[in-house]
């Protein structure tokens, strides 16, 4: 669902995108292990949040591509 405001759609892309970006790093520096499966579905996620993130901030900017 497509938040029609541009502030809320910026704070909740930024909140999932932390959360998956703080998965990434509990397995990338804290060492917790995943199954080789597990690791590119986690990956695969947080670069699907990172870009909802990103297109959200440009929203927010009003630099809509």
């Amino acid at each position: 669902m497509i938040n029609d405001d541009p502030k809320q759609a910026y704070r909740e892309a930024y909140e999932a995108w932390q959360k998956h970006l703080s998965g990434v790093h509990d397995f990338l520096l804290e060492g917790n292990r995943l199954p080789p499966e597990q690791v590119k579905g986690l990956l695969n996620r947080e670069a699907r949040a990172k870009e909802k993130y990103d297109e959200a901030r440009r929203r927010l900017l009003g630099i809509d591509e």
